[in-house]
Protein backbone atom coordinates (compact mmCIF):
# COMPACT_ATOMS: atom_id res chain seq x y z
CA UNK A 1 0.00 0.00 0.00
CA UNK A 2 1.21 3.69 -0.99
CA UNK A 3 1.23 6.35 2.24
CA UNK A 4 3.30 9.41 2.00
CA UNK A 5 2.82 12.44 4.44
CA UNK A 6 2.12 15.99 3.25
CA UNK A 7 5.19 17.31 2.93
CA UNK A 8 6.27 14.26 0.93
CA UNK A 9 2.80 15.25 -1.73
CA UNK A 10 4.55 18.53 -2.41
CA UNK A 11 6.91 19.43 -4.79
CA UNK A 12 10.19 20.46 -3.34
CA UNK A 13 12.01 23.55 -3.56
CA UNK A 14 15.12 24.21 -4.50
CA UNK A 15 17.59 27.51 -3.46
CA UNK A 16 19.64 28.82 -6.49
CA UNK A 17 21.88 31.63 -6.31
CA UNK A 18 20.82 35.27 -5.76
CA UNK A 19 17.97 36.42 -4.75
CA UNK A 20 16.19 37.32 -7.76
CA UNK A 21 16.99 34.08 -9.22
CA UNK A 22 16.02 32.20 -6.58
CA UNK A 23 12.14 33.46 -6.48
CA UNK A 24 11.81 32.95 -10.20
CA UNK A 25 13.20 29.45 -9.50
CA UNK A 26 10.54 29.04 -6.67
CA UNK A 27 7.86 29.48 -9.09
CA UNK A 28 9.22 27.22 -11.84
CA UNK A 29 9.28 24.45 -9.70
CA UNK A 30 6.00 24.80 -7.93
CA UNK A 31 4.21 24.88 -12.34
CA UNK A 32 6.63 21.98 -13.12
CA UNK A 33 7.07 19.36 -10.53
CA UNK A 34 8.99 16.43 -11.26
CA UNK A 35 6.84 14.22 -13.09
CA UNK A 36 7.24 11.15 -10.90
CA UNK A 37 6.40 13.50 -7.65
CA UNK A 38 3.20 14.56 -9.47
CA UNK A 39 2.05 10.49 -10.02
CA UNK A 40 2.87 10.10 -6.46
CA UNK A 41 0.91 12.80 -5.46
CA UNK A 42 -2.24 11.54 -7.81
CA UNK A 43 -1.67 7.99 -6.70
CA UNK A 44 -2.03 9.14 -3.27
CA UNK A 45 -4.90 11.44 -4.21
CA UNK A 46 -6.47 8.26 -6.21
CA UNK A 47 -6.63 6.44 -2.59
CA UNK A 48 -8.06 8.74 -0.54
CA UNK A 49 -10.51 9.46 -2.55
CA UNK A 50 -11.01 5.69 -3.23
CA UNK A 51 -11.04 6.10 -6.84
CA UNK A 52 -9.39 3.72 -9.79
CA UNK A 53 -7.69 5.22 -12.10
CA UNK A 54 -8.47 2.68 -15.67
CA UNK A 55 -7.33 5.23 -18.20
CA UNK A 56 -6.15 8.58 -19.11
CA UNK A 57 -5.06 10.17 -21.84
CA UNK A 58 -4.78 13.90 -19.68
CA UNK A 59 -2.37 15.72 -17.83
CA UNK A 60 -1.74 14.81 -14.56
CA UNK A 61 -3.34 18.35 -13.18
CA UNK A 62 -6.41 18.03 -15.18
CA UNK A 63 -6.40 14.61 -13.84
CA UNK A 64 -6.58 15.88 -9.96
CA UNK A 65 -9.00 18.55 -11.08
CA UNK A 66 -11.62 16.04 -11.92
CA UNK A 67 -10.63 13.76 -9.18
CA UNK A 68 -11.07 16.47 -6.74
CA UNK A 69 -14.09 17.94 -8.44
CA UNK A 70 -16.22 14.24 -8.62
CA UNK A 71 -15.61 13.87 -5.31
CA UNK A 72 -16.92 17.18 -4.40
CA UNK A 73 -19.74 16.65 -5.58
CA UNK A 74 -20.68 13.12 -4.20
CA UNK A 75 -20.88 13.37 -0.68
CA UNK A 76 -19.39 11.14 1.69
CA UNK A 77 -21.80 10.76 4.71
CA UNK A 78 -25.59 9.07 3.56
CA UNK A 79 -27.70 11.53 5.33
CA UNK A 80 -26.68 13.90 2.54
CA UNK A 81 -28.70 13.73 -0.14
CA UNK A 82 -27.20 12.02 -3.27
CA UNK A 83 -27.41 14.21 -6.19
CA UNK A 84 -27.93 11.96 -9.46
CA UNK A 85 -25.81 10.92 -11.91
CA UNK A 86 -26.80 13.33 -14.33
CA UNK A 87 -26.57 16.29 -12.01
CA UNK A 88 -22.79 15.21 -11.56
CA UNK A 89 -22.32 14.31 -15.07
CA UNK A 90 -23.50 18.23 -16.16
CA UNK A 91 -21.70 19.72 -13.22
CA UNK A 92 -18.06 17.77 -14.31
CA UNK A 93 -18.72 18.72 -17.93
CA UNK A 94 -19.46 22.47 -16.60
CA UNK A 95 -16.42 22.68 -14.71
CA UNK A 96 -14.39 21.53 -17.48
CA UNK A 97 -15.87 23.31 -20.39
CA UNK A 98 -15.44 26.59 -18.35
CA UNK A 99 -11.72 26.05 -17.69
CA UNK A 100 -10.47 23.97 -20.05
CA UNK A 101 -12.24 25.22 -23.46
CA UNK A 102 -15.88 23.83 -24.92
CA UNK A 103 -16.58 20.61 -25.98
CA UNK A 104 -16.22 18.09 -22.78
CA UNK A 105 -18.74 15.38 -22.63
CA UNK A 106 -19.30 13.16 -19.20
CA UNK A 107 -20.82 9.67 -19.01
CA UNK A 108 -21.47 8.58 -15.36
CA UNK A 109 -23.09 4.92 -14.46
CA UNK A 110 -22.36 1.95 -12.30
CA UNK A 111 -22.77 -0.15 -15.90
CA UNK A 112 -22.17 1.18 -19.40
CA UNK A 113 -20.45 0.76 -22.57
CA UNK A 114 -18.12 2.67 -24.78
CA UNK A 115 -16.38 3.54 -27.99
CA UNK A 116 -15.50 7.64 -28.02
CA UNK A 117 -12.77 9.21 -30.38
CA UNK A 118 -11.46 12.10 -28.06
CA UNK A 119 -8.47 15.37 -28.65
CA UNK A 120 -5.36 14.59 -27.44
CA UNK A 121 -4.85 15.17 -24.03
CA UNK A 122 -8.61 15.23 -23.17
CA UNK A 123 -9.79 11.70 -21.67
CA UNK A 124 -9.95 10.14 -18.15
CA UNK A 125 -11.76 7.22 -17.23
CA UNK A 126 -12.00 6.32 -13.80
CA UNK A 127 -14.47 4.77 -10.85
CA UNK A 128 -15.28 6.47 -7.80
CA UNK A 129 -17.31 4.30 -5.10
CA UNK A 130 -19.52 2.07 -6.91
CA UNK A 131 -19.77 5.16 -10.22
CA UNK A 132 -18.06 5.29 -13.28
CA UNK A 133 -16.89 8.54 -14.95
CA UNK A 134 -16.03 8.65 -18.59
CA UNK A 135 -14.56 12.63 -19.47
CA UNK A 136 -13.58 13.41 -22.80
CA UNK A 137 -13.15 16.57 -25.50
CA UNK A 138 -13.79 16.26 -28.59
CA UNK A 139 -12.70 18.82 -31.49
CA UNK A 140 -15.31 21.48 -32.26
CA UNK A 141 -15.10 23.33 -36.29
CA UNK A 142 -17.20 26.00 -36.54
CA UNK A 143 -19.17 25.53 -40.19
CA UNK A 144 -19.27 28.61 -42.06
CA UNK A 145 -21.21 27.89 -44.89
CA UNK A 146 -24.25 24.65 -45.50
CA UNK A 147 -22.87 22.17 -47.38
CA UNK A 148 -23.45 21.73 -50.89
CA UNK A 149 -27.04 19.94 -52.13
Amino acid sequence: MLSMTMEEQEPKLIEHGSKEKHNKDMHMHNLNPNPSQAIMRLASLAISFNVRLKSSDMPVHMQEHALRHTRSLIPLHPPSPKPTNTHIARALKKEFDSKYGLAWHCVIGKSFGSFVSHTGGGFIYFSIDSLSVLLFKTEVHLVTQPPPP
